[in-house]
């Protein structure tokens, strides 16, 4: 399932969009309850709403933004099919979700891993830094594309977009990646390594210890 939820100014949305996708409505059809409901759905809040998409004939398209509250009765106008109770399980779940990790943002904990998550980062910022000027002499045009390439691997491992975002959990394990593709890239340029086998043996080594992880949790 998709990501349903955002958070926008420090607290959780959704929009008439994702709605319409996850329920296989058309957009105009969601639009239109929204409007024949506005006055019940704007008891739970203003309803905002951006133009960010290009509708038909490249006509701005207007997303309406909606908290829980209002996502949450906006589903209960829609007829139940299967399609759209399911929908509705997982619209509830992930505003539980984001609303979890909204109060664990607050604690000194996630504060602290965070700062710690940094650290790190910057350490392995300076090394990537090292790898670039290595790739260059190996004739890489691109070189510079190691910082995003990096970045992309740990928050693909982690299963981040935004590392502000991260739960605890995430962020230390986004640690623990970021130390072994420190400790690769060191490894790969002492030993002469092309850089692009260093990437490779990274992502093994990480999908490794992602491995071991998981079958320890289950053990």
């Amino acid at each position: 399932m998709q990501e349903l939820v955002k958070i926008i100014r420090n607290e959780p949305f959704t929009d008439s969009l994702v709605i319409a996708e996850g329920t296989k409505n058309q957009h105009e059809s969601v639009v239109r309850l929204i409007k024949e409901q506005w006055k019940r759905i704007e008891k739970f809040g203003e309803i905002d709403f951006s133009d960010l998409k290009s509708g038909k004939r490249g006509r701005p398209l207007k997303i309406y933004k909606l908290n829980e509250s209002q996502a949450t009765l906006l589903i209960t106008f829609m007829d139940n099919t299967d399609i759209v109770a399911d929908f509705k399980v997982e619209l509830v779940h992930q505003f539980y979700q984001m609303r979890q990790f909204l109060w664990e943002r607050q604690t000194e904990e996630w504060v602290q891993q965070r700062n710690r998550s940094k650290l790190i980062r910057n350490t392995e910022t300076n090394v990537i830094k090292k790898l670039v000027e290595y790739a260059k002499e190996q004739g890489s045009t691109h070189a510079n594309m190691l910082y995003i390439t990096y970045s992309k691997l740990a928050n693909k491992m982690v299963k981040i977009s935004d590392r502000d975002l991260a739960t605890c959990q995430q962020l230390n394990e986004l640690s623990f990646i970021e130390n072994i593709i420190l400790n690769q890239i060191h490894i790969g340029m002492n030993d002469g390594l092309p850089y692009k086998e260093i990437y490779q043996i990274c992502k093994r080594r990480i999908e490794q210890f992602q491995e071991i992880a998981y079958l320890t949790a289950i053990s």
